[in-house]
């Protein structure tokens, strides 16, 4: 148990460090600093600053794949075969993501994977693969289903229309708050900008 407190707490200290400053600014030194170890711990867990990095994205993957993991599930389990039932399943899945955007735990993650998502290296590839594409291809899948007439790429490129309006909440987090004319978001902004999304996000699911 030490031995995994101590990992842990090394890819907390290395998640602000990456996210922050990017990989080659971070110091594996300031990151040991911070988790309260020596910087031969972090070449003993992980094999250096590269396997630290990699670690960090992997710690990611699994930390936001558990917040899709029950409404995917559900998915999976009762595959939705009406118009109605698919719009809701991409209704839910896009309010799922939203309000993790809105979620103070998405922060840190978030400055990892926009670094990640401007200069792709294999860190991009292992978050894509076990985060990202199952909830893309489970929304292109519903989106085929609610909007059949929709041409393949055109569906996949209203897929990347809705997580836009989802992730702008966390990206440009300062932004949305200045339009809403608040210091910061509160619970109260939160729920309205949920509320409007689902609106946008419904009209264009069953625009014709």
């Amino acid at each position: 148990m030490a031995t995994q407190d101590l990992s842990q707490r090394i890819i907390e200290a290395a998640l602000d460090q990456f996210g922050r400053l990017g990989f080659d600014a971070a110091s594996t030194r300031d990151i040991a600093r911070a988790s309260g170890t020596a910087m031969s711990s972090i070449t003993y867990h992980f094999g250096g600053k590269q396997g630290l990095y990699l670690a960090c994205a992997d710690h990611i993957a699994v930390a936001i794949g558990k917040v899709h993991a029950p409404l995917m599930d559900a998915i999976k389990a009762n595959p939705p075969h009406t118009v109605e039932a698919a719009r809701a399943g991409a209704l839910a899945l896009l309010e799922n993501f939203a309000r993790f955007m809105l979620a103070p735990d998405s922060e840190t993650y978030c400055q990892f994977i926009v670094r990640e998502q401007q200069h792709p290296t294999e860190a991009f590839e292992r978050l894509y693969a076990h985060m990202m594409q199952p909830v893309l291809e489970t929304a292109t899948v519903l989106l085929g289903i609610a909007r059949p007439a929709l041409a393949e790429p055109v569906r996949r490129a209203l897929v990347t229309n809705l997580l836009g309006m989802a992730i702008v909440l966390r990206v440009g987090r300062a932004c949305v708050a200045r339009v809403m004319q608040v210091d910061d978001i509160d619970a109260e902004t939160a729920e309205l900008l949920i509320t409007t999304l689902r609106g946008s996000a419904q009209t264009l699911l069953t625009e014709d």
